[in-house]
């Protein structure tokens, strides 16, 4: 009996110090997710803009129309980094897919989600091993699509727990890039976007090729109304100056806009799964603390029992 409840009372105290942990990480994570939170909802305004004015220019044709020196550039051979080359489109024989995921566990099923729903996503457009190319931000996603022998032809690890708009600009040039070089046709980012502290949802958008088709809705997947018509504008210093710069804001911004809200969604993850662990930790040790004070209680009782008879016997 002795073994048994120093066993129980062990066990009360590693729990405690497990629970202590999972504590301090969902403090932590709930800080994360506070900080992140006033990012996002300010970088917003910036995406909701750029959107707005690509999906004018799209409205009054001018993509299309400018779709065509994108292909003149890819003939020409030309390897600069231009804007044009987000615009061209040709037959699909291969698709991308940028996912992004979580560098480290403990976020509850955020990765797992993300996953199954972006697989759920490729088999729903006929995509298999042979015809898919994987684009992964965030380790997890990298080392799963890489243990089933998909092509990861670009991977970043290490994101910030609050990232940054520089760092996505060497992610959107080396996807761009690799558009260009026909690695892949299409590309779609898969992302899990944050609803509210208990609730992601799977999102996933084209990116490449843009056109007025992957434009009609927004990143929350709200149609954007067509208002413009199909007006022209005169434009200054001129339509392929506009395009140049603001294309590649866009394809920024769309990914930025991407890993920025995934990432608010992993904090929260993160948080209420270590949240549940203290929880969960918490009622461990009140069933074991109720364990060692029966054993505690049946103990003394059968040493009092034993007392007690043995005085009987002598008496």
């Amino acid at each position: 009996m002795g073994a048994s409840l120093m066993e129980v009372k062990r066990r009360i105290v590693s729990t405690k110090k497990t629970g202590q942990i999972t504590g301090a990480m969902q403090v932590v994570s709930t800080a994360k997710l506070s900080q992140i939170q006033r990012h996002t909802q300010s970088y917003q305004i910036y995406a909701s803009k750029i959107r707005s004015v690509i999906t004018h220019l799209a409205q009054s044709h001018l993509l299309d129309a400018k779709a065509g020196n994108a292909k003149q550039s890819s003939e020409d051979g030309s390897s600069k980094f231009s804007g044009f080359d987000m615009l061209q489109k040709r037959p699909v024989k291969k698709s991308g897919y940028l996912i992004i995921t979580s560098d480290r566990g403990l976020v509850g099923s955020y990765n797992s989600n993300v996953i199954k729903q972006s697989l759920d996503l490729m088999k729903q457009n006929g995509c298999t091993v042979d015809n898919t190319v994987i684009i992964a931000v965030g380790g997890t996603g990298a080392d799963f699509f890489k243990n089933r022998g998909y092509d990861v032809a670009y991977e970043h690890r290490g994101v910030s727990d609050i990232p940054t708009f520089i760092e996505v600009r060497e992610i959107v040039r080396s996807m761009v890039t690799m558009y260009n070089s026909e690695v892949y046709d299409e590309l779609f980012v898969c992302y899990n976007h944050f609803v509210n502290s208990l609730q992601s949802d799977f999102h996933s958008e084209q990116m490449l090729p843009i056109s007025e088709v992957n434009l009609d809705t927004d990143s929350e997947g709200i149609e954007v109304p067509n208002a413009m018509g199909n007006e022209d504008y005169d434009m200054e210093p001129s339509g392929d100056a506009i395009l140049e710069v603001v294309l590649p804001q866009f394809a920024e911004s769309l990914v930025y806009g991407a890993i920025l809200d995934a990432k608010t969604a992993e904090h929260a993850s993160s948080s209420t799964a270590m949240k549940s662990a203290t929880d969960n930790a918490k009622d461990i040790i009140s069933s074991l603390e109720l364990t060692y004070n029966r054993a505690r209680q049946s103990a003394i009782t059968t040493e009092i029992t034993e007392i007690t008879g043995a005085t009987a016997a002598l008496e």
